[in-house]
């Protein structure tokens, strides 16, 4: 299909870019290995934490309860705020920049066609004080976004919120929240039966770095007007591109082998280099789906591994004058993944002019079309005649269609690297360490709490002569 996108991974071999890259014998031998890792996650398809599989093909109600739920918000409300953090969040965000106006809340409301979007994804004390001084609460409707119920951040914004709209609108303060939680675990559930708080539900195998495409995501995107069902339809094609084992016709299961080389070669950093505005803030929802997944300690077997590839975020054009220096000449650690765009959804034309400054000169006629794409251009030769390892996924244009292909190929990638690598792609314990810390720092009163606070206070003491 014409709108379908494509990945060029040239640049990552050896017969391209010289012996740093991967040779064709390396990519053939791990052949059977690919089918296994294939045979693996469809094996887990819609099993455990892996709901997410299914999410192209079991929503249609929920589709439609989401349009209708957006509609109504659309037409009573203003502003429309998310809370929640992490993949509650970056998910929501990162569709939101690609999709919609990337001024988007500067807008007059008859342009916009909905209300402002703000996803608070942070407790900073200022940050919310800065958020009431831009929406009005009669006008405001709270997304509250947390599997568990359990998530402090979340649960804290909470409180804040509720509190004020108790304070501002009495008995209707309940209209405006919308929450988004588990059907059947947790605290959140409670709460919001309690309250008879509108709600929509996380399926139980879904995590949430593979969230975006259930209603963790799909609302806020309904809400401001994006085609939640074109998205979803986009990741079942992919889904379909995929469901071979051939890693020459399945693009997700091809890259997964690709950067799993450039693993074992020792290229321990994924540099997504976006060329497109658009796509900025889909670097940062890579970023949690590719660190939080892959970055374990031990295998499945048992045995201690620390794999994992450091996922780093940046924006082309703007990013060449920041880091492109070390990427062609540092350390040959990282694998740079390109966005491309091919049709962007506007065209800026520049003006003749300067015409004594030949430098400048010679810009006139063009457009920043074409000029985005030079330097992409020129990013891939720099890095090709330093023998870096990178690789292009090209977008035909920006839509609804596409961002869920882009989605869905992230996420089956993930998936097949960590069968590749034998670890449990789907857990993070070592986040779940840092809020046992954080809720045994705040004294939260509970036996593995506790205990928790008695070993921090057994860590070796801060020495002066180290604090300047």
């Amino acid at each position: 299909m014409s709108n379908q996108i494509r990945l060029d991974v040239n640049a990552m071999m050896a017969e391209y870019v010289g012996p740093k890259g991967i040779a064709r014998a390396e990519l053939d031998a791990m052949i059977p290995e690919l089918k296994k890792a294939h045979a693996a996650v469809e094996a887990g398809r819609g099993v455990d934490m892996q709901g997410w599989m299914d999410l192209p093909y079991n929503q249609q109600e929920i589709l439609a309860r989401i349009e209708a739920a957006a509609a109504r918000i659309r037409k009573e409300f203003d502003a429309f705020v998310v809370l929640g953090i992490g993949g509650s969040a970056l998910g929501p965000a990162a569709v939101q920049q690609a999709l919609n106006h990337l001024h988007y809340n500067e807008l007059p409301a008859e342009k916009r066609g909905g209300p402002r979007l703000y996803i608070e994804d942070n407790i900073d004390p200022e940050r919310m004080a800065a958020l009431m001084d831009v929406i009005d609460l009669k006008t405001t409707c709270f997304n509250v976004i947390t599997k568990s119920g359990g998530t402090a951040e979340t649960m804290s914004q909470y409180l804040i919120v509720t509190d004020a709209l108790k304070a501002a609108l009495g008995d209707e303060w309940k209209k405006h929240i919308l929450i988004t939680t588990s059907e059947k675990k947790g605290f959140l559930i409670k709460i919001a039966q309690r309250e008879g708080f509108e709600t929509f539900y996380i399926p139980d195998g879904v995590g949430g770095r593979f969230s975006e495409l259930c209603p963790v995501g799909l609302i806020a995107a309904a809400v401001t007007g994006i085609d939640i069902r074109a998205m979803v339809a986009g990741a079942k094609e992919m889904d379909q591109r995929c469901k071979t084992d051939d890693a020459f016709a399945n693009p997700a299961l091809l890259d997964a082998g690709l950067m799993f080389l450039a693993m074992k070669k020792g290229a321990n950093m994924s540099v997504m280099m976006p060329y497109a505005d658009s796509l900025k803030l889909m670097a940062d929802w890579y970023a949690q789906l590719w660190a939080e997944s892959l970055g374990k300690n031990v295998t499945l077997d048992g045995k201690p591994c620390n794999a994992g590839q450091t996922p780093i975020k940046t924006l082309g054009v703007t990013d060449q004058h920041s880091q492109l220096q070390l990427y062609t000449e540092g350390p040959y650690d990282k694998v740079i993944t390109f966005l491309k765009v091919e049709k962007f959804r506007a065209t800026t034309p520049i003006p003749h002019g300067c015409d004594d400054i030949p430098t400048i000169a010679f810009l006139g006629g063009k457009s920043h079309n074409q000029l985005i794409e030079a330097e992409r251009q020129g990013t891939e030769y720099a890095l090709f005649k330093a023998q870096r390892m990178c690789q292009t996924i090209t977008l035909p244009e920006v839509n609804a269609g596409t961002i869920g292909q882009l989605l869905y190929f992230f996420e089956l990638v993930t998936a097949y690297t960590g069968a590749l690598l034998n670890i449990n792609t789907f857990n993070q314990p070592g986040v779940e360490e840092s809020k046992i810390a954080a809720y045994a720092v705040m004294g939260y009163d509970s036996e593995v709490h506790t205990a928790k606070r008695e070993e921090m206070k057994n860590r070796p003491a801060p020495k002066a002569e180290y604090i300047l």
